[in-house]
């Protein structure tokens, strides 16, 4: 790998590290939230999928132009304006603020991940595209290990506004870094081409069964592995009898060992198939997703336990994924594929949100009740994942 390769993912590195934290911070922060907000789980995860079904549409939308321009200037465009709303999101004087906050960075931060993938997958053939996945993941493991603990300490030290100033501050700087070590990316611009019908890249896919099939493949792994998330952190406190400065702990074990999991999943995918690494690592998580959502009190290197093995088994399957489904369109296409891509993946997010949301109920105590039923759906849904998998074929 080169010295320019190497700066350039970890420019794209240290901008998927603020990226996910704006969103995962929401999480954890749901008992504080809740109680701050007087709000119930179904406001709660109303906040947590606003980002994501404003990020789905306007990634939608960005489809029918993205391949027409720089990928450079448009995710710098897309990141400016997902710091604003980041921004917003600190100063947010309530609930009802906060959402509009989360809409305002969704809809610009819907065509940050598609671009991101975009360049990774221009610049890095097939063979070595898992390998840079991988790299490019440890973002979530440092997001993990240092923003979540810290965002936590300076909410329950100061306020929950403060983590968000934290992140658009960061932010800055790496607004910088896209400045100067990501270079202008044209490639996949025809010269001369005719304009075409903006509409083309949705009959495209359409009209290609495995770019659908790509697609479903997306959605139905997104929707299992985010309908469990907005609810770990309360469930903690409601069922297990976590304190909340111990929420951090998760999220700091879990982020460790994927910093030294995601790495060696990439490589691994690249030497032994994208497919069975990621059949592999899908199976194996269902074991943590069925014991998160049936927890009860234990000791505390146990859930730490428990909780790692999620964090690994979720990375494990993201990184071969994310390179099976890069490559079932060619470079001239692949930006308004990513973004209907990227876009898909937000609204299932969003919903499964929604859908854990009407599935569970605040018991006394401030106690989760039926989240095992989110559990059984999670479950469900990554089975039909290994089956779709399967028929997904790369052109490359």
């Amino acid at each position: 790998m080169t010295l320019k390769e190497k700066l350039l993912l970890f420019t794209l590195a240290a901008l998927n590290f603020t990226h996910i934290m704006d969103f995962m911070i929401m999480m954890p922060l749901g008992p504080q939230l809740m109680k701050l907000f007087s709000i119930t789980p179904q406001q709660f995860s109303l906040a947590v999928s606003a980002y994501s079904i404003t990020a789905g549409i306007s990634g939608f939308i960005a489809a029918f132009f993205v391949d027409r321009f720089d990928r450079k200037k448009l995710l710098f465009f897309a990141y400016i304006g997902f710091l604003v709303g980041t921004f917003a999101c600190a100063f947010a004087p309530g609930y009802y603020a906060l959402v509009g906050a989360r809409v305002l960075a969704g809809l610009f931060g819907g065509m940050i991940g598609a671009q991101v993938l975009s360049i990774v997958s221009d610049t890095f053939e097939y063979e070595r595209r898992a390998s840079a996945m991988g790299i490019l993941m440890t973002a979530f493991s440092l997001a993990s290990v240092a923003g979540v603990p810290s965002g936590l300490w300076l909410a329950s030290r100061y306020s929950w506004h403060i983590p968000f100033v934290a992140i658009g501050l960061i932010g800055v700087l790496v607004a910088f870094c896209i400045v100067f070590f990501i270079p202008n990316m044209t490639r996949h611009i025809v010269k001369d081409a005719p304009k075409g019908n903006p509409m083309q890249v949705l009959t495209d896919i359409m009209n290609t069964p495995n770019q659908m099939r790509a697609l479903t493949l997306s959605i139905v792994l997104m929707m299992g592995h985010f309908a469990i998330i907005p609810f770990i952190a309360p469930s903690l406190v409601g069922n297990v009898g976590f304190q909340q400065d111990q929420i951090f702990l998760i999220y700091l074990v879990g982020g460790l060992l994927t910093i030294v999991a995601s790495p060696l999943v990439g490589r691994l995918a690249d030497q032994r198939g994208k497919l069975p690494v990621f059949r592999f690592f899908a199976l194996f998580s269902l074991i943590p997703v069925f014991l998160i959502t049936n927890l009860w009190p234990m000791p505390l290197w146990v859930i730490l336990g428990i909780s790692g093995m999620f964090f690994i088994a979720a990375n494990g399957r993201m990184i071969p994924t994310q390179a099976m489904v890069s490559g079932v369109v060619d470079a001239r296409h692949r930006g308004g594929f990513m973004s209907i891509n990227s876009s898909v993946q937000q609204l299932a997010s969003g919903l499964s949100a929604n859908i854990a949301g009407f599935l569970v109920s605040e018991g006394p105590n401030g106690r989760i009740e039926h989240y095992n039923y989110v559990g059984y759906f999670s479950i469900v849904l990554i089975l039909c994942s290994v089956y779709l998998a399967g028929r997904v074929k790369p052109l490359e």
